[in-house]
């Protein structure tokens, strides 16, 4: 059994910030279970562009409200406490936070923590050994 607190990771490696969002990594890949977990803050009056190419991603929101933009289609769809959306397509998208928003993010295949936007807002797909069973 794994427990960890969000104290835990606040400012260690598994706490990534950028100007426009920051992501607390909870689970990840190194822990083997296939998808990994992260607390994300995304900041008022921003704007940001990404595209999954190599992960799905589901977002539950649990505070604040903005929008989310399907590039794909141009639809556009708000975002508040109880939202969720599954970036099933690996879908481009652009997320408008009116208020900071607070959201929990699971990625499959999971993240190993080091993987950083690149310029068409991708992740890359950075794999992790297999971890030592018992």
């Amino acid at each position: 059994m794994l427990v960890r607190t969000l104290d835990e990771i606040t400012d260690t490696d598994a706490d990534v910030k950028s100007e426009n969002w920051r992501s607390k990594r909870i689970v990840l890949a190194k822990e083997g279970v296939g998808f990994s977990v992260h607390e994300t803050t995304l900041y008022a009056g921003t704007e940001s562009f990404f595209w999954y190419a190599n992960h799905i991603e589901a977002v539950f929101i649990t505070a604040g409200e903005g929008e989310i933009e399907d590039l794909g289609t141009g639809e556009v769809h708000p975002l508040r406490p109880g939202s969720l959306y599954l970036l099933n397509d690996h879908d481009k998208h652009l997320v408008r936070p009116r208020t900071d928003i607070t959201c929990v993010c699971v990625f499959n295949p999971p993240v190993t923590g080091r993987e950083v936007h690149d310029e068409n807002g991708v992740y890359p797909l950075v794999t992790e050994p297999e971890p030592a069973t018992a």
